[in-house]
């Protein structure tokens, strides 16, 4: 507790010299979305930011939409614009995800957000929106909206500043979001639940607070002549903050699981390939598969070390973000009328 009490003084200085303008800040003509958080992690931005996409380009105009991110461990550095000699290793893995999910598209990474947007809109000169992944602490750029994620079972105003909770930033900082979003709620949440949660956040009058869940797909083969219907037993695969969600969907769906997590982000090495191979083959089921994450398996596919398991059954488990019919048609309200009241200026 000392040392976040330590770390939370040095955000709240550095947070009052933005404030006040003695650091500088930079807002660009263009609309800019940024969907972050608070805590390290695991609140679902990558699903958040597909739902805006899919939301942004179903317009009837059809705008262009691109995507800058950070891109996390990445082995490239600066500002990298996607394109096909990329791969999860130069672009991280969920900015690659985005870019292999959505060919119109455009993707970009760099550290610097002030600087990257610039580079986006030489190489993407069409684009109509910017979509920032993570740029909440990015203090250097203002978003035209800022929309916080928190998850419905951590909460952060019931968190604590690393190293004694799980929170990046403290939790007042919430007050720079315009939207915040309680994400990976039961699909079932009653409206007494959300009243409590909402109580809970204490937001600003001009915040509005939304409720999402997860929504799984159908599992995606590695093979084309593979079928799922059969599957008795599964090998989960996951580098994700908050793998319980991940698994206990498996387990929900299948007679047997086993499962190995590795840390956020995690690069496959080859002792890793060997190690999910040999614990899948230890399965004693015959109707068995191997199903990891969907920004896994692309890091998994292209690892050079991939042919070791090739043969196997390897599936990736899709998964998107919902609102209910309410919340939805409110959530969606709110972001067209701010991109259509700031179109970009040229």
């Amino acid at each position: 507790m000392p040392i976040s009490f330590l770390y939370q003084g040095i955000l709240r200085l550095r947070n009052h010299l933005y404030d006040i303008d003695f650091f500088g800040t930079t807002e660009f003509e263009v609309p800019t979305i940024n969907v972050g958080n608070l805590a390290f992690g695991g609140t679902g931005k990558t699903p958040h930011i597909e739902y805006l996409i899919r939301l942004l380009t179903a317009q009837p105009n059809g705008l262009k939409v691109s995507v800058l991110s950070r891109g996390y461990k990445r082995k490239t550095n600066g500002y990298v614009f996607a394109d096909r000699s990329c791969t999860p290793f130069t672009l991280g893995d969920e900015p690659y995800q985005l870019f292999c999910k959505f060919p119109t598209v455009s993707v970009a990474v760099s550290e610097n957000r002030v600087l990257g947007i610039p580079n986006i809109l030489i190489d993407a000169p069409e684009t109509d929106v910017i979509l920032l992944d993570d740029a909440f602490q990015h203090r250097s750029l203002k978003p035209g909206l800022n929309i916080l994620l928190t998850e419905q079972n951590r909460l952060y105003c019931n968190d604590y500043l690393v190293p004694s909770g799980y929170l990046r930033e403290y939790a007042g900082a919430a007050k720079r979001a315009d939207i915040i979003i309680v994400s990976k709620c039961d699909p079932n949440l009653t409206t007494l639940s959300k009243t409590d949660l909402i109580k809970q956040l204490n937001p600003l009058p001009h915040q509005q607070v939304f409720f999402s869940h997860i929504v799984y797909g159908q599992l995606k083969p590695f093979h084309l002549n593979q079928t799922s219907t059969a599957i008795s037993s599964v090998l989960g695969i996951c580098g994700i903050a908050r793998p319980a969600i991940f698994e206990n969907h498996l387990k929900n769906l299948y007679a047997e699981t086993n499962l190995i997590d590795f840390p956020d982000h995690h690069i496959f090495t080859y002792n890793d390939i060997k190690k999910i191979k040999g614990t899948f083959e230890e399965i004693a089921a015959e109707n068995k598969a191997i199903v990891c994450t969907e920004k896994d398996y692309q890091k998994l596919i292209q690892s050079e070390f991939f042919s070791e398991i090739k043969t196997l059954p390897l599936y990736y488990l899709p998964i998107e973000i919902a609102f209910s019919q309410e919340d939805e048609y409110a959530f969606q309200h709110t972001i067209q009328h701010y991109v259509q009241g700031n179109p970009r200026k040229y």
